[in-house]
């Protein structure tokens, strides 16, 4: 699972000119699902986001997490984190889990996130969305779970 974690003071998701999703400050996630992933792995990467310590204390350290702020979250699905580049202009996506999965795995964090963080919202799967957002910092990670939580 690979997810873009972007520190925001609002960000917003529209789907065909709808907007269904907003949070103020907090996290957007962009999340790619690989075919080697599973609920666990979804788990561990929920955990760990909201762990983050990545918001300033009244020192100016990043020293805060999700909680500590009562930040919120919007999770958007993006399969082309797993875009594979190595060959030609054209970018390969064999990667990216099947659909069917990588929306299993896409919800499940959702519901996950919505147990932890009051204020969860999220994009709809599959469609073609338009996120906006103010970036605080900007601060912005990438995430890896073969990185984070290595197998053997």
């Amino acid at each position: 699972m690979r997810v873009v974690l972007q520190r925001v003071l609002e960000a917003s998701v529209s789907v065909e000119g709808e907007e269904i999703g907003r949070i103020g400050k907090g996290f957007l996630l962009l999340v790619g699902v690989s075919h080697e992933d599973d609920e666990k792995i979804v788990d561990r990467m929920t955990d760990k986001i909201c762990r983050l310590r990545i918001f300033e204390d009244e020192n100016g350290k990043t020293n805060l997490s999700l909680a500590d702020v009562g930040g919120e979250v919007l999770v958007i699905s993006q399969f082309t984190l797993y875009a594979d580049c190595r060959k030609g202009n054209r970018p390969g996506f064999t990667d990216a889990g099947a659909p069917e999965k990588a929306c299993a795995l896409y919800e499940r964090m959702i519901a996950a996130f919505k147990e932890r963080v009051p204020k969860t919202a999220h994009g709809s799967f599959g469609a073609d969305m338009k996120v906006s957002l103010i970036n605080d910092g900007p601060f912005t990670l990438s995430l890896d779970s073969s990185q984070l939580f290595p197998k053997g």
